[in-house]
């Protein structure tokens, strides 16, 4: 087995043990891929495909493209490569450039915003679609710097989750690559001929910082212990409230009780 083909089998096997560690894909299943044409969404839009070819059960997969209105978003690219592969898909074009420049200041940082617009676009057409849920491609990373981005700025220990029932009450979302380390995508997708696409949005590298200060935060403790990523993410899965300030009801009285 080469090198590629090595990478490939491993993110398939983390991708395949998420599904079954989370009961994330049932049979029969029709899922819509949210396919922003980046390294994550493509992998996983793949590796998902190549899990379908041979899983004991049946499902479906469907990218959807949120097209945001960025005047260099290049949809043909994605689109050559999906009829080429056979792919069902669709390209939902939507105002969201008008949008965001209407409601942010020019300093601000345009993902937070975005990012809940598109989500609600992807529920309308999983709804259209009469898909029964919609998959993410959050890898590892994404986990745990939403813990931290939470614990430091947020005052609240909470992540991600691989299976949601959306707040509309009515999608489900799951997110695969969970286990999937950041560098093994960037490795893959190197060795594949998927057309990765920036998402063309004209305020792109004005980073969020505090994602940037929490990425160089975990780079530089992986770096002096090797393996702290993966620890953290088992954490997520290893929470002992007994340890925590969690408030137990039956426990809680007031002065004026005696």
């Amino acid at each position: 087995m080469n090198s590629k083909d090595a990478l490939e089998h491993r993110i398939q096997r983390l991708t395949g043990r998420a599904i079954g560690d989370f009961g994330l894909i049932e049979n029969h299943d029709r899922i819509l891929v949210a396919l922003s044409g980046g390294k994550d969404s493509w992998t996983l839009l793949h590796i998902l495909d190549r899990l379908r070819q041979r899983a004991p059960i049946n499902f479906s997969l469907i990218a959807v493209t949120v097209h945001p209105g960025f005047p260099d978003f290049r949809t043909d690219l994605l689109e050559d490569y999906l009829r080429e592969k056979e792919y069902e898909y669709h390209i939902v074009k939507t105002p969201l450039f008008p949008i965001l420049l209407d409601k942010l200041t020019p300093s601000a940082t345009p993902c937070p915003l975005c990012s809940r617009m598109r989500r609600g676009v992807l529920y309308t057409k999983a709804r259209e679609l009469d898909c029964t849920k919609i998959a993410l491609g959050h890898h590892r990373e994404d986990f745990i710097e939403t813990l931290l981005l939470n614990l430091f700025y947020n005052g609240k220990i909470k992540a991600m989750s691989p299976f949601l029932n959306a707040d509309d009450g009515l999608n489900v979302v799951i997110r695969p690559m969970v286990y999937v380390p950041e560098s093994d995508i960037i490795q893959y997708v190197a060795t594949t001929p998927l057309p990765v696409i920036s998402c063309a949005c004209p305020a792109y590298g004005r980073m969020d910082m505090k994602r940037v200060k929490i990425k160089k935060l975990l780079a530089d403790l992986e770096r002096e212990r090797p393996g702290i990523k993966a620890s953290m993410l088992a954490a997520l899965a290893n929470v002992d409230q007994r340890h925590l300030l969690a408030k137990s009801p039956d426990k809680i009285c007031s002065m004026d009780d005696g």
